[in-house]
């Protein structure tokens, strides 16, 4: 699992390292975001159901927003 530290941005960087991150990455693997942003809630599974990515769980922990993404094929 690819752990990504994106607390303390604003949209539209929690997507954007989102999105440089899973282009490093292969179909079936796994990415934590972290993130401060409430927005990512929506952003991100918006973003990764265009882009063919899944997103298996989201939590909300102690005003952090995490998100695990399973990294589709392109």
């Amino acid at each position: 699992m690819i752990e990504l530290d994106a607390r303390r941005l604003m949209c539209p960087m929690p997507v954007i390292k989102t999105q440089n991150i899973i282009k490093t990455l292969v179909s079936g693997d796994n990415v934590r975001v972290t993130c401060t942003d409430p927005g990512v809630m929506q952003d991100i599974p918006a973003w990764c159901r265009i882009n063919g990515h899944t997103v298996l769980k989201t939590e909300e922990i102690d005003y952090e927003y995490i998100l695990t993404i399973e990294v589709g094929s392109d």
